[in-house]
């Protein structure tokens, strides 16, 4: 099914609880959604069902939404497609498109396959840019040949939050793809994410994106900083 055609079906489709995902912090639930379109699952998160954070404002879903938008705006197509739904059986939260690991892989045992070292080199500047603060490896999945990054709920924050487990290209330059999807960033209409986030958030995309850019290089892990530069735990 063509992303477009995903897109409205998540956004319109009608939704069927199926169950809650096994070992999911945030209550995720499994959906089935069908309309015109056809029919596939999606990973439904309401506002709902959220565990309060010190660090973060409630409303994780809206961050879930934002990390596409992004994704779309650099044109990096590591985000399985996700939507906002205001009507879902528990309230507003977020619809993204279940992706069927096809295999029990991460990202420790991805990380060496010359294929996808480009997904993982988008991947970490995309982290940079949206100040992932919660990549773990497991957030990694495989399916039909390719990779998708799930899990984007703790990104954007004001403050620099980035812990990640993909630190294989610090201090290395960056590509030329990775060069045009920030220039990408930094000149599109970004007002589709504006509407989920605060100013200051939206500001801090376009600074990070910007800097990334003028720096060349990825950034070094900050050991002397108050947080570990790495989640826990690692998968």
């Amino acid at each position: 099914m063509e992303r477009r055609d995903l897109e409205r079906l998540l956004s319109t489709g009608t939704i069927t609880v199926l169950g809650r995902i096994r070992g999911s912090s945030n209550q995720a639930l499994l959906v089935e959604l069908d309309g015109p379109e056809g029919s596939v699952h999606a990973c439904y998160k309401a506002e709902a069902g959220e565990r309060a954070l010190w660090d973060f404002p409630e409303g994780l879903w809206r961050r879930e939404v934002a990390a596409y938008e992004l994704d779309r705006l650099a044109g990096t197509d590591l985000v399985p497609p996700t939507v906002a739904r205001a009507d879902a059986p528990f309230g507003p939260g977020s619809l993204q498109l279940w992706i069927e690991r096809a295999e029990d892989e991460h990202y420790f045992s991805l990380r060496g396959r010359v294929e996808h070292a480009d997904f993982f080199e988008r991947l970490a500047a995309f982290d940079v840019v949206a100040n992932n603060a919660d990549r773990k490896a497991g957030h990694i999945l495989l399916a039909d040949g390719r990779l998708w990054a799930i899990d984007n709920g703790l990104c954007f924050h004001d403050e620099d939050k980035l812990r990640t487990v993909i630190w294989d290209f610090a201090g290395q330059p960056i590509s030329l793809a990775v060069r045009q999807a920030l220039t990408s960033v930094l000149e599109a209409d970004r007002s589709r994410l504006g509407a989920l986030l605060s100013a200051s958030e939206l500001a801090g995309v376009g600074a990070r994106a910007a800097e990334l850019l003028d720096a060349g290089r990825f950034p070094e892990p900050d050991e002397d900083a108050d947080y570990p530069p790495y989640p826990w735990p690692l998968i």
